[in-house]
């Protein structure tokens, strides 16, 4: 029985289903926010067509040797000034004077790279594809306003720098080292090696090197260090410079050569010449990758060999990274004293095992003791160079090598870096460099060879009071 019979109500009347009603659905269309358009500088296409205009003028006259810099930059304003009032476009001065100076550094610089190259504060300049370029300015990576106009563009001016030191640069060989006119270290990749396009990277050289009193006042070296280095280097120590990428290895043995004598025979071996020596007898000596047959190659090893017949009193490599660490090892030991080279490790222990495996990159297949002793007898220092997290580089390390004690090569601090003092509200460490307070052993070399160095740079802060 239904609950409405039980309760003696009347049943509720059943009513037929209604039939559904369609309800019209507006068709809603989806917003869409207008992109903004891109501000589109008037001049660019003018100078996209005064640009290639110009470069067919110029033509053969850019790579005659006959012509100076003054000279073909002189005919290029010449020209300049024709084909833009043959364009007769009206033009205010200040566009005209930027119409100029942009077409200028395209034809006779280095394009948007110009403007950061002449730039003192810029100290590397990375290029990652046309459109993004980041610069470093003390330490600090910063991304610009500056931008290729194009894939081709950018390929030109990585031509245009790998061509004047006799690189190429194509697709059979996608990447090169090179360096500038004024010997800044050039690196470029290109497709199909570089995916997003073609990369570029400038460690740019100050035209006025630095010098040891810089490296003081920038607190990278302590004025005691900075003796004991010099004696080293009047002693005919044989140094190695260690650190990681970026760490100003070279700057260094810049400075450690300028305290070479005027009156020795210096002999350069480099990937590509960066070495700024002030000295007038130096040999600059420069590898050469293969041609586009694969022949022709001279190597760093082979450079490093020549060198022992060219009666060097000094051999300066830029770089240790392959099998030549056996060669220079080899001339260490055999009466080539006082030579400087650089090696990339994160400590000084670190630095003896990378030369371990560079000598074993050479394929003589010697016994690791014998290696070791003739690391042992080899090398005299090693400098750490390190660069901190606030940016600054400091050399944290000047470490000597005693000799072998079984299987170990026995060394012992100098120098080492002070961290305990922290850092400042700007992040910026306060530690400095301190002696250890340990005499090295090759201080008896320098009282035979008359080498004066004061006693107390080998006292320790707590002897000072402080």
């Amino acid at each position: 029985m239904k609950l409405s019979e039980r309760l003696g109500r009347a049943p509720e009347p059943v009513l037929p289903e209604a039939a559904p009603v369609a309800v019209p659905v507006p068709t809603l269309k989806p917003v869409v926010t207008p992109r903004p358009e891109p501000v589109q500088d008037g001049l660019l296409t003018l100078k996209s067509r005064v640009g290639e205009t110009l470069f067919e003028r110029l033509g053969s006259r850019m790579n005659d040797p006959n012509l100076t810099e003054n000279d073909l930059l002189t005919y290029a304003r010449e020209a300049l000034t024709e084909i833009v009032e043959a364009e007769r476009v009206p033009l205010s001065n200040e566009e005209r004077h930027r119409l100029v100076r942009e077409i200028s550094d395209d034809v006779l610089g280095y394009g948007p790279l110009q403007p950061l190259l002449d730039d003192p504060s810029v100290s590397e300049i990375m290029v990652n594809g046309p459109d993004m370029i980041f610069v470093e300015r003390a330490g600090k990576l910063t991304l610009t306003t500056s931008r290729f106009r194009s894939e081709e563009q950018l390929r030109r001016v990585i031509e245009k720098i790998v061509s004047r030191v006799g690189r190429r640069i194509d697709e059979s060989s996608p990447l090169v080292d090179a360096r500038l006119e004024d010997g800044s270290r050039v690196n470029a990749v290109i497709p199909p090696l570089a995916v997003s396009g073609s990369t570029l990277t400038i460690r740019k050289f100050s035209a006025d090197p630095l010098t040891v009193d810089d490296l003081v006042r920038f607190g990278s070296l302590s004025p005691e260090m900075a003796q004991l280095l010099e004696a080293c280097v009047a002693a005919h120590l044989n140094i190695l410079v260690s650190g990681g990428t970026g760490t100003g290895k070279t700057t260094l043995l810049n400075v450690l050569s300028s305290f070479i004598p005027e009156g020795e025979r210096i002999i350069t071996i480099e990937d590509a010449v960066e070495l700024q020596l002030q000295q007038s007898h130096v040999v600059r000596l420069e590898s050469r990758p293969p041609n586009i047959e694969g022949r022709g190659e001279i190597t760093i090893r082979d450079l490093v060999k020549n060198s022992l017949r060219m009666r060097p009193d000094r051999i300066v490599v830029g770089e240790c990274r392959g099998g030549e660490a056996l060669d220079m090892l080899q001339a260490m030991n055999t009466g080539h004293d006082g030579s400087l080279s650089t090696v990339h490790a994160n400590a000084p222990r670190d630095a003896i095992a990378r030369l371990e495996t560079l000598v074993l990159m050479a394929g003589m297949d010697l016994p690791l003791r014998a290696i070791r002793e003739q690391i042992a007898s080899a090398i005299d220092v090693v400098v750490q160079l390190t660069r901190l997290r606030d940016g600054t580089r400091r050399v944290t390390h000047i470490t000597e090598v005693q000799g072998m004690e079984g299987e170990i090569v026995t060394m012992q601090d100098a120098f080492v870096f002070d961290y305990s003092a922290g850092v400042d509200a700007d992040g910026r460490f306060l530690g400095k460099p301190v002696s250890t307070g340990v005499r090295p052993r090759f201080v008896d070399r320098f009282e035979e060879l008359g080498i004066s160095v004061p006693a107390s740079i080998f006292e320790t802060p707590d002897r000072w009071g402080r």
